[in-house]
């Protein structure tokens, strides 16, 4: 009954302000990784530099991120929420506000970029720690989905607004608001920010929390971590490469580069509403397994359609299903891991598998360029990828569902009112 109480207690209704404010700096580091690859020609040619220039303003996140994940992880879990989501916000106003002060220097633009690089897993990986220090146990999927969701808002944005803003006024003017924009979120994490609610909920402070190399260890001695890395490892990898190839897999079918836009925006709306869909229902049911396997499942059909449909439409529905199913799997499995291996730090299990992810990203994107077929097709890396998925389905069912949800199940039908 105490553990039942004191989890009432937990939904502190500042919750929501931390979780808002979480959100708007999570979109803005998300707004500077992607905005210069809906406008990779017009950039080239503003800079005087080349394409392939540009596509490394937005790659340098992915491998920055490899190199800083563990010390983000370690600052946050160390420091506390509210430092390492500082930190972050910090970098990020002094590195949007330098791009905007010189924003046709293609060399300032680069530090800029990699400032920004650096302060972006101070914000992705604090996701879990936000559900955990301020969302009672049954709500924490959701927190996380809707943490998860700001990303998919940030790049939806970048995507749209950034063509809009460097036709109308070009690109210092792009610079200019997104630097205003990025100061703005920093000093709403800096006044609104707190490191967690009063009410903790009992498990929060019954047992101490390792440090995070102790965390570590635990987790590679874990076996259904392991098991749920290898699948972040194929999943979250294969979804950066096909978002970051999603021109060149449509173009040998006939679609142009508008078409395929079209297709990654109608992705990034699949991934909203399933992000708001699938983690609900795990929290009401405190259940991880299941919808990890219901988004495996529901993974093939839509990468099936991607690699060999040549209706557009039908590739519109398959970017949509890519994105509501992969996308969503994403905060349920934050969440799964957090409790596989607590004690260890949320933000440790967290940034080690988006960083397993980001290895893979890296690979898979050089992969698909490497061995594309003598047409230029990608579809025979994208047979891979279906091969993978399968392989995919068959880790989703050797993992077990957590202690921690099995337990906090039985808690609740334990306290549920007998009907006669």
């Amino acid at each position: 009954m105490t553990t039942v109480q004191n989890t009432e207690k937990g939904r502190s209704p500042y919750r929501w302000v931390v979780l808002a404010v979480f959100a708007l700096i999570n979109i803005v580091v998300e707004i500077h990784w992607i905005m210069f690859a809906p406008v990779t020609g017009e950039a080239a040619a503003f800079y005087h530099v080349s394409v392939l220039q540009i596509g490394m303003l937005s790659m340098l996140f992915m491998l920055i991120y490899i190199v800083m994940s563990v010390p983000a992880s370690y600052v946050i879990d160390t420091w506390g929420l509210r430092a390492g989501l500082s930190i972050g916000a910090a970098l990020i106003a002094v590195f949007a506000l330098l791009k905007a002060t010189y924003p046709d220097n293609y060399q300032v633009v680069l530090v800029g970029q990699i400032g920004l690089a650096v302060a972006q897993p101070f914000i992705l990986n604090a996701i879990t720690k936000v559900g955990a220090n301020w969302f009672p146990f049954e709500e924490r999927v959701m927190a996380s989905g809707l943490g998860t969701l700001a990303q998919y808002i940030g790049i939806i944005l970048a995507m749209g607004l950034t063509p809009y803003i460097v036709a109308m006024k070009g690109f210092p003017a792009l610079m200019k608001t997104a630097g205003w924009v990025s100061l703005g979120a920093a000093l709403l994490v800096f006044l609104l920010i707190r490191e967690r609610s009063p009410y903790l909920a009992e498990e929060t402070v019954t047992i101490e929390r390792t440090d995070v190399f102790s965390g570590l260890r635990s987790i590679f001695r874990n076996r259904n971590m392991m098991w749920l890395l290898l699948l972040f490892f194929i999943g979250l990898g294969m979804f950066n490469a096909v978002t970051t190839w999603i021109e060149q897999i449509l173009a040998p079918r006939g679609f142009n580069a508008e078409q395929a836009g079209m297709v990654g925006a109608v992705m990034m709306l699949g991934g909203i509403i399933g992000a708001l869909i699938l983690p609900v229902l795990s929290d009401k049911s405190g259940k991880r397994k299941p919808f990890i396997l219901i988004a495996m499942f529901g993974l093939l059909p839509g990468l099936a359609g991607l690699t060999f449909a040549v209706s557009y439409g039908l590739v519109l529905l398959s970017g949509f299903i890519i994105g509501f199913f992969i996308m969503s799997a994403g905060p349920i499995g934050f969440q799964y891991g957090a409790e596989l291996s607590y004690p260890a730090p949320e933000s440790t299990s967290q940034g080690l598998m988006l960083w397993v992810g980001q290895v893979s990203g890296v690979l898979f994107i050089i992969g698909m360029d490497k061995f594309r077929a003598a047409s230029g097709s990608m579809t025979p890396f994208m047979v891979l990828f279906l091969v993978l998925t399968f392989l995919n389905i068959l880790i989703s069912g050797r993992l077990s569902e957590s202690k921690m949800a099995l337990e906090r199940v039985a808690v609740t039908d334990e306290t549920k009112p007998d009907i006669p």
